[in-house]
C-alpha cells in the first residue's frame, strides 16, 4: 500500500498554488466495484488506509472506516488545502434519512469533563486520533459524583445498559453530529465504527485495497493583494540627513586621567547653565492611523419625586385630662394592685432619678458638638496626615537615622542623627571612606524645610544624643565607637529662633559690614570628648541627663543638687571583650572572678598593679565576655583642674569653639561604672537601654529639711556648669527617697532589674555591683526601647525582636501584658504624651502601629504605613494643646513629620483612672497565674514523692539554706587551696602575703 502523507503547498498569495485531494486508485487486477471514500483525508472519520473486502461479492454499505482500532496513516495538513472533486461515500438508507449511524449519539462534553476522563480535545483526542475509551464504572461513577451537572446525565439509562465494559466516544471536531464528541451506545456500533465489514461487490469480485496518489500541486505567479504597502509603512527609515559633529582635543590630552571635582556654581560665572524645554519646530509626526472605540449605550436620565409642599400653619390639639373623682380615688388606692405595682416600679424609679442628677439630659450634644475642635484637625480624623519631610541630599540621603530629639525651648525645631548604613566588617573594609565622610547631626527648622539650621560635628556616627533639660544649648551625645560628645550652641540660638528668611535684613546694617556668610549653615564642632581608653568599647545606646534635683557620687548614692543643674549623665553600651585572667604577684594567689583590667581606668586606680598574663581558656571560659558598662559621668570640672587657672590664657579652642567644656576635652574620665554580671556562669548581661525612675522636674521624692545652704551661682558658665571644685559629699544631704535600681534592657531580649549602687563583695572585700535582682528572657531579639509611661513611673514599655511588653515596677514574675509576635521586626517604641494609653510602634515595613489599651489589647487600633524604608526612629512631641506632632525617622535618611489626629491627642474622660485599673486588674491576674503555677509544681513534687515512697525509695534529703552556702565555702576553699599549689609548682606565684587594698 503507499504511503499518502503529504504536505500541500500553501495555497495563500505569497505561494499561489494549488493544491488537489488524494485520488483513490486500486491495483491491478482490481474489480470496478472498488470501495469509495468520500471522506477528506484530514479528517479524524476519513479512511486513510487499506480497506479489506470479505469477499462476499456485494459492495460495502457502511462509510470507509479505518480496519482497526489504531489510527491508520493520513495525509498530513498543509498551511490551506484546496479540494477540488470530492469522491462520494456510498451510505445505507438509513443513514440518508436520519443523518447518523445506527446507536451512535452526539454529546457535548465540557472543558472540566475532559480533563476528569482525560480526552482534551487537541491534546489527548486529534484529528488522527479520534478514538477514547472510557470505562463504564468510571462514567457511573462521575454521574453519582455530580449528578446533573455531569455531561453524561443525558445519557444515563442507556450507560447503565449498555452491556461492555469500555465505551467509545470519537472526537468531533467537524461538529459533523451537532456536538464535539459522539457516543456509540452498543457493542455493535463499537464495532462498526472500529472495523469496515467489507462485502462483495455486485459483480462478485473481491474488493481491494484503495490506494491513495499524491498529486503535486501546481505552481502559480504571484498575485499582490497590498501587504507589500503595509509592510513599507511600518518598517523604519531614514527621511532626515544625519547630523555631523567634530570633537578636538589636544594631543597632549589623549589617553589622560579625568579628575571630576564638586564646585559651588556662585563661585565662578556662567558655572550653572539651565536647559530649559522648548518646542521643537522642525519635529514632525503625522498620524497615519487612528484606533477609536465607540460603543452604543442607552442614556441614562434622573428624576425625583416629592410630594406637593403645602403653605405652612399652625395648628393645636388640646385633650380634657381624665380626672378621678374621689371614690373612685378612695377604691383604687385601697386596691393590692397598685401596692404591687409601686414596688415593683419605685426601685427603677429612683434609679432613673438618680440618673438625672448625674447627667443633664437637656444638654445639646450637637450644638456643643465642635467645640473642642481646633484648626488643626476634627474629631472624624483617624488617621496621622503627613505634615513636613526634610532630608539633606549631601548629609543625610542615603544614610539612617538613629536618634530624634525635639528642641524643649524653641518651637518647631527638631535635630536628627545620620550614619552610615554599614556593618562592622563594612566599616573595617571601607575605613577610609568613613574617615572621610563627616559625622554630624542635622538640626532642622519648619521655616526651611530643604537647608539645615545648624550641623553638628563628631568624631564619629552619633548612636543617641539628648539635649539638657535645664539648657537646651548644651547637647550630649554618643558615638559609634564608644565616646562621649558634648556641644555648646548658646552662640547660635538666635539663629534658631530667627526665620531664614529675615537673617538677610540689612537695613541696619552699613555698607559693607553686611555678613556674608549668614545664610551658610555653619558646622559647630563639639567642646569635648571623651578619653577614648576610659569610655565604651562598643557603640553607646542609650544616654540620659540625671534630673536636676539629685546627683549621684562616686560610690552611686543619691545626694541633695543645691545648684538645681543638670551636669551627670548616664550612658550604656554593649561592651565586649576577651576574658583576661590576672596573677597577683604580690599576693601570690588568684581573683575570684576574671576582670578586664587592661583599660586605663585600673592603671590610674589605687589597686595592687597586676601584671596581666594570658593562659589557655578551657571551652566554657571562652564562652564568657566582660560585662556590659552603665557608666556615670560628671561635666564639671575635677578638684585638680583649680590649680591650672594660670593656663588658662595660654590654651586656645581652634575654630572658635568655646572653652565650656575645655577641662574635659579627651582627659574626661567617668565617676562611677556600673557592670552587670549574670546572676549564673555563661556570661554577662549587655546593656542597649536604660530606664530610671526619676525625671526632670519630678520632686515628690525631694523633701525640704530647712538646712539647705544658699545656691552659689557666682562661679557658673553657661548651661550652670560650675568652674569651681567639685562639692564635697559631706556638704550635701542623702536622699533616702531615690530609688538606685533601674530597669536594663540587652541585646539578648532581657530585662534586667540591678541597683547602680555598688556594695562590698563577701569573697574579695571588694566594691562592685551587686548583681541584678531579677531579670527574664522574654524578647526574641535587642530591646530597642525601654521607656516608662510620663503618666506611670511604674509602668514600662520594652520593645524588641516581633514582640513587646509593658512592666510594671514591683512585679517580680513578669510582664503584666506581652503581645502576640508580629510578622514584621519592631523597631521602635514610644509613649503618647498626652494620652495615657496610647502608644506608638514602628516596624520594619515602614509602618506604625498605634495602640489603645483601653480600645483593644490584642491587635493595634490602627496601623499605617508612613515610608517604604524601615523605620528607625519615632518621637511625638505636643506642640501646643491643640497640635501634636509625630517625627518618625527611617532607614534612607528622611525624617518624617506626621499630625496626630483629635482622636489619638484628646484623652478621653476618666481615661487615666480606667487605664490604672487595667493596670491593676493585670497585676492581680499576674499574681493568681503565678499561684496556680506554684501550686502545680508543689502538686507535681507531691505526686512523685508519694511514687517514690511506694516503690520503696528513700526520699532526698533537703538541705537548709545555710548548710548549702556552708558546703559551698568548703568547696570553694579546697578549690584555692589547690590553685595555689598549682601556681606555686609552676613558678607563677611567690610565696608573700600582704594585706589587700580595697579601692576608695
Amino acid at each position: 500500500m503507499a504511503d499518502a502523507n503529504s504536505k500541500p503547498e500553501n495555497a495563500g498569495e505569497t505561494g499561489g498554488s494549488k493544491s488537489s485531494t488524494p485520488a483513490p486508485t486500486s491495483k491491478p487486477g482490481s474489480g470496478k466495484g472498488g470501495n469509495k471514500s468520500g471522506s477528506k483525508p484530514s479528517s479524524a472519520k476519513s479512511v486513510a488506509g487499506s480497506v479489506k473486502s470479505s469477499g462476499s461479492g456485494k459492495s460495502a454499505e457502511k462509510k470507509g472506516t479505518p480496519s482497526s482500532p489504531k489510527t491508520p496513516a493520513k495525509p498530513k495538513k498543509g498551511k490551506k488545502e484546496i479540494k477540488e472533486k470530492p469522491v462520494e461515500t456510498p451510505v445505507t438508507e438509513n443513514e440518508e434519512e436520519k443523518g447518523l449511524p445506527e446507536g451512535v449519539i452526539p454529546l457535548f462534553l465540557a472543558s472540566k469533563t475532559q480533563e476528569i476522563f482525560e480526552c482534551r480535545t487537541d491534546e489527548d483526542v486529534t484529528d488522527d486520533e479520534p478514538y477514547k475509551f472510557i470505562k463504564k464504572e468510571k462514567i457511573l461513577e462521575d454521574l453519582f459524583n455530580r449528578a446533573a451537572i455531569s455531561d453524561f446525565s443525558v445519557i444515563k439509562k442507556i450507560i447503565q445498559d449498555y452491556a461492555g465494559d469500555e465505551i467509545l466516544i470519537v472526537y468531533d471536531p467537524d461538529f459533523k453530529y451537532g456536538q464535539n464528541f459522539y457516543v456509540a451506545t452498543t457493542e455493535e456500533a463499537k464495532n462498526r465504527l472500529l472495523h469496515v465489514e467489507g462485502e462483495e461487490g455486485e459483480e462478485g469480485e473481491a474488493g481491494e485495497d484503495i490506494v491513495y496518489k499524491y498529486v503535486p500541486p501546481e505552481s502559480k505567479p504571484w498575485v499582490s493583494l497590498g501587504s507589500e504597502k503595509e509592510i513599507e509603512e511600518a518598517s523604519f527609515g531614514e527621511h532626515r540627513k544625519r547630523l555631523k559633529m567634530c570633537i578636538q582635543r589636544k594631543r597632549s590630552e589623549f589617553g589622560a586621567p579625568c579628575k571630576f571635582t564638586d564646585r559651588n556654581v556662585a563661585d565662578a560665572k556662567d558655572a550653572y547653565i539651565e536647559c530649559t524645554a522648548y518646542e521643537d519646530k522642525t519635529f514632525e509626526l503625522r498620524k497615519l492611523e487612528l484606533d477609536k472605540d465607540i460603543q452604543a449605550i442607552p442614556e441614562f436620565t434622573e428624576s425625583a419625586a416629592q410630594t406637593d409642599w403645602k403653605y405652612p400653619r399652625n395648628a393645636v390639639c388640646q385633650y380634657e385630662p381624665r380626672v378621678f373623682d374621689d371614690e373612685e380615688k378612695k377604691e383604687w388606692q385601697e386596691k393590692e394592685e397598685l401596692v404591687e405595682f409601686v414596688k415593683r416600679v419605685s426601685t427603677k424609679f429612683e434609679v432613673a432619678l438618680q440618673q438625672n442628677e448625674i447627667m443633664d439630659v437637656f444638654f445639646d450634644d450637637w450644638e456643643n458638638l465642635a467645640d473642642e475642635d481646633s484648626s488643626f484637625g476634627s474629631k472624624a480624623d483617624n488617621h496621622l496626615k503627613e505634615y513636613q519631610s526634610f532630608t539633606d541630599l549631601q548629609f543625610s540621603k542615603g544614610k539612617t537615622i538613629t536618634a530624634i530629639e525635639w528642641h524643649p525651648s524653641i518651637r518647631g525645631i527638631v535635630a536628627v542623627a545620620v550614619a552610615e548604613r554599614m556593618s562592622f566588617d563594612d566599616r573595617i573594609d571601607q575605613a577610609a571612606k568613613v574617615i572621610m565622610n563627616p559625622s554630624l547631626i542635622l538640626v532642622w527648622s519648619f521655616s526651611d524645610p530643604i537647608h539645615p539650621q545648624l550641623l553638628l560635628e563628631a568624631p564619629d556616627d552619633i548612636m543617641s544624643f539628648k539635649f539638657s533639660p535645664c539648657d537646651p544649648n548644651i547637647i550630649c551625645g554618643g558615638c559609634i565607637n564608644g565616646q562621649i560628645v558634648l556641644w555648646d550652641i548658646s552662640q547660635y540660638a538666635e539663629r534658631l529662633k530667627q526665620p531664614r528668611s529675615k537673617r538677610k535684613d540689612t537695613s541696619n546694617t552699613l555698607p559693607g559690614f553686611e555678613d556674608e556668610n549668614s545664610m551658610d549653615t555653619p558646622i559647630i564642632r563639639y567642646c569635648a570628648v571623651s578619653s577614648i581608653e576610659q569610655s565604651h568599647r562598643a557603640p553607646v545606646t542609650d544616654i540620659l541627663w540625671i534630673p536636676d534635683h539629685f546627683e549621684v557620687n562616686r560610690m552611686g548614692v543619691p545626694q541633695e543638687n543645691k545648684l538645681g543643674q543638670c551636669y551627670q549623665i548616664m550612658s550604656c553600651g554593649t561592651d565586649h571583650a576577651s576574658v583576661w585572667h590576672q596573677a597577683d604577684q604580690r599576693k601570690g594567689k588568684r581573683l575570684s572572678k576574671p576582670k578586664v583590667e587592661m583599660t586605663e581606668t585600673s592603671k590610674n586606680s589605687d589597686e595592687p598593679k597586676l601584671e596581666p598574663t594570658r593562659r589557655v581558656l578551657s571551652d566554657a571560659e571562652q564562652a564568657e565576655r566582660m560585662p556590659g558598662l552603665v557608666l556615670f559621668w560628671d561635666t564639671r570640672p575635677p578638684k585638680t583642674y583649680g590649680g591650672h587657672e594660670k593656663q588658662k590664657d595660654l590654651m586656645k579652642n581652634p575654630m572658635g569653639v568655646p572653652d565650656t567644656f575645655k577641662h574635659l576635652d579627651l582627659t574626661w574620665k567617668p565617676m562611677l561604672k556600673v557592670n552587670l554580671y549574670k546572676s549564673e556562669p555563661g556570661g554577662d548581661h549587655a546593656p542597649t537601654k536604660f530606664s530610671i525612675s526619676e525625671r526632670h522636674g519630678d520632686k515628690t521624692n525631694f523633701s525640704d529639711d530647712g538646712d539647705q545652704d544658699k545656691e552659689n551661682s557666682a562661679n557658673t558658665m553657661a548651661g550652670g556648669f560650675t568652674m569651681g571644685a567639685t562639692q564635697t559629699g559631706s556638704a550635701k544631704r542623702t536622699l533616702k527617697n531615690i530609688k538606685t535600681q533601674f530597669y536594663c534592657g540587652t541585646e539578648d531580649g532581657e530585662i534586667v532589674y540591678v541597683d547602680w549602687m555598688p556594695q562590698k563583695d563577701q569573697d574579695t572585700g571588694k566594691l562592685q555591683t551587686p548583681k541584678p535582682d531579677y531579670y527574664h528572657a522574654i524578647m526574641d531579639g535587642p530591646i530597642v526601647t525601654l521607656q516608662r509611661s510620663p503618666f506611670f513611673k511604674d509602668i514600662v514599655l520594652c520593645v524588641g525582636g516581633w514582640t513587646f511588653s509593658l512592666w510594671k515596677e514591683g512585679v517580680t514574675t513578669g510582664s503584666i501584658l506581652s503581645s502576640c509576635a508580629s510578622s514584621k521586626r519592631l523597631t521602635a517604641g514610644y509613649w503618647s504624651p498626652s494620652r495615657p494609653a496610647v502608644f506608638y510602634i514602628t516596624k520594619q515595613d515602614g509602618s506604625v502601629d498605634i495602640w489603645d489599651l483601653l480600645d483593644r489589647t490584642h491587635e493595634p487600633s490602627m496601623n499605617q504605613s508612613v515610608s517604604p524604608a524601615p523605620i528607625t526612629s519615632i518621637y511625638p512631641f505636643q506642640v501646643t494643646n491643640k497640635q501634636h506632632l509625630l517625627a518618625v525617622g527611617d532607614n534612607s535618611g528622611t525624617l518624617h513629620i506626621l499630625e496626630i489626629p483629635w482622636s489619638l491627642r484628646q484623652p478621653t474622660p476618666n481615661e487615666l483612672q480606667g487605664v490604672a485599673n487595667y493596670f491593676d486588674r493585670e497585676v492581680k491576674r499576674r499574681g493568681f497565674v503565678v499561684e496556680r503555677w506554684n501550686f502545680r509544681e508543689k502538686e507535681k513534687m507531691e505526686i512523685e514523692s508519694e511514687n517514690k515512697r511506694k516503690a520503696g525509695i528513700a526520699p532526698q534529703v533537703q538541705l537548709s539554706d545555710e548548710e548549702v552556702e556552708y558546703r559551698m565555702k568548703e568547696e570553694y576553699e579546697k578549690y584555692l587551696k589547690d590553685e595555689h599549689k598549682f601556681l606555686l609548682d609552676l613558678g607563677l606565684i611567690k610565696e608573700e602575703e600582704d594585706e589587700p587594698h580595697l579601692p576608695e
